[in-house]
């Protein structure tokens, strides 16, 4: 398990995972958060469950849920907040990517300076 967490989870984001879990009865399952290339903006995020982490995830747990987080591009996630709002306006999981310098309407998709980042490289 890794110590320092690049991405950390909020207690709604929790919460809801924590649920959606008991719902599907996927006990021991995880949230997988990774970046693929895509989207209008230049990269998206891929937020699900999973059973197991692949081998390359770090793994992170808060208060019993495992977070796995992917290999490609994780330099983009360092600092990102996984929160979940519910509102009349809107409903779901949040990325909040200190990172991101643009998001995309539609807030599926964001665009890095990779400059800002050490090591960092576009796909």
């Amino acid at each position: 398990m890794s110590e320092n967490p690049i991405v950390t989870i909020s207690p709604n984001a929790l919460e809801n995972v924590r649920e959606l879990l008991a719902e599907h009865e996927m006990e021991g399952w995880g949230l997988y958060i990774g970046i693929r290339g895509g989207g209008c903006s230049g990269y998206s995020y891929q937020l699900e469950f999973i059973e197991e982490p692949n081998e390359e995830d770090l793994v992170y747990q808060y208060e019993g849920v495992n977070v796995f987080v992917g290999p490609l591009k994780r330099d983009y996630l360092s600092g990102t907040v996984i929160d979940y709002k519910d509102s009349l306006m809107e409903a779901g999981f949040k990325i909040l990517n200190p990172n991101a310098k643009r998001a995309c309407g539609c807030g599926e998709s964001f665009d890095i300076d990779d400059d800002n980042i050490p090591g960092a490289s576009a796909f």
